[in-house]
């Protein structure tokens, strides 16, 4: 039974990738081994049967980082001898560095997925030295030399995702209730907590009392955002986190979010359109070319923060919801853009990256 190493970052978006793909591996018998940051104790629970290995490692933007990746890459050096992997696949993020650099060293066979559009910058560290390189969507910057390593795999999606593959789309009646969805990932949700219920308190009468609002906020912000949505009878269910956010996904006619990788995979499995607001500040401005990916193929809309006042927001939902059958479309263009089985695409992949051991 031949082992597979994944390193990923501690955080949902390439957790999420790797959950799938391990799941796809052990059902073809292989054994998985993760190897992660100390973060990963909130995400444990989804690699049954996986073998969890900690690695020290640090963000590159402080004084420590090249201590600490260093120490972390002798660590996984050695852990690596021990486990005799025949595959080491990075999902990205800054815990997958060390693991990456130590396996290019010891020469295993190494890949890694770019969950964006733009290779960021943990992938752009080792994309030259692995050999392959699986992309969930065409490379917009920054692809490898050798771009024949290249695989278009589409992004592993958990199975809570898997099974609302193409939910059927219920545009809203005429009358009826608005079901709209907003979160924002841990760092986006604050100027979303900040805009949206601005917005939504300058929406004529009637389409206020058809609102059903699901929104992720941070702990710090529920009570405020909820203030504003009762002061305006708004019903609002307010959290800072949903566990079941697919279905929610599924029942809403309009998502407003960031733009990560993640986010905008589900989006395109379930098929749901959506206002996407790239966030400001993302390294190398990541989120932007992920959100045209939708909004160019007239699944959604792209908007830069700085454009999204309250007033402007408003107006857009205003028009948005006055015509259903316009948002039925770009659901049904949203999902066009998915591509299917990625986690079984991704799992070929890899395993032919394996073989090449044993030849």
């Amino acid at each position: 039974m031949s082992t597979i190493v994944l390193s990923a970052g501690g955080t949902g978006g390439h957790l999420f990738p790797a959950q799938a793909l391990a799941g796809e591996l052990v059902k073809r018998g292989r054994t998985i081994v993760v190897m992660t940051d100390t973060r990963f104790a909130n995400y444990a629970t989804h690699f049954p049967g996986a073998r969890i290995e900690t690695v020290p490692s640090s963000p590159f933007n402080t004084i420590a980082a090249p201590f600490k990746i260093l120490a972390g890459a002798f660590l996984a050096l050695r852990k690596l001898k021990r486990i005799r992997p025949d595959a080491v696949i990075g999902f990205g993020g800054y815990p997958s560095v060390p693991v990456m650099l130590a396996a290019n060293f010891a020469h295993l066979n190494t890949g890694i997925i770019e969950q964006n559009a733009v290779v960021g910058r943990a992938n752009r560290l080792v994309m030259d030295k692995v050999k392959l390189v699986a992309a969930a969507f065409p490379i917009a910057r920054f692809a490898p030399k050798d771009k024949s390593k290249i695989v278009l795999t589409g992004n592993p999606l958990r199975p809570e995702v898997e099974a609302l593959w193409g939910a059927p789309y219920d545009a809203p009646m005429f009358g009826g209730p608005l079901n709209l969805l907003v979160f924002g990932g841990s760092q986006g949700a604050r100027a979303l907590s900040e805009i949206v219920p601005a917005a939504i308190t300058r929406l004529p009468r009637d389409l206020k009392v058809r609102l059903r609002i699901v929104q992720q906020c941070r702990a710090e912000d529920v009570d405020k955002v909820r203030e504003i949505y009762d002061n305006a009878e708004i019903n609002a269910q307010l959290a800072p986190f949903f566990s079941d956010l697919p279905h929610r996904m599924a029942e809403s006619h309009l998502v407003i979010a960031r733009s990560g990788a993640g986010t905008v995979a589900e989006l395109m499995a379930i098929g749901r359109p959506a206002i996407l607001v790239p966030l400001p500040g993302a390294l190398d401005d990541n989120q932007t070319p992920n959100a045209d990916i939708l909004a160019n193929a007239g699944a959604g809309w792209r908007v830069r923060q700085s454009d999204l006042t309250p007033d402007a927001l408003a107006a857009m939902l205003v028009e948005i919801f006055s015509g259903p059958a316009a948002l039925a479309h770009k659901a049904a263009a949203a999902h066009s853009l998915a591509t299917p089985h990625a986690a079984a695409r991704l799992a070929d992949a890899v395993e032919q990256l394996a073989e090449r051991k044993a030849a």
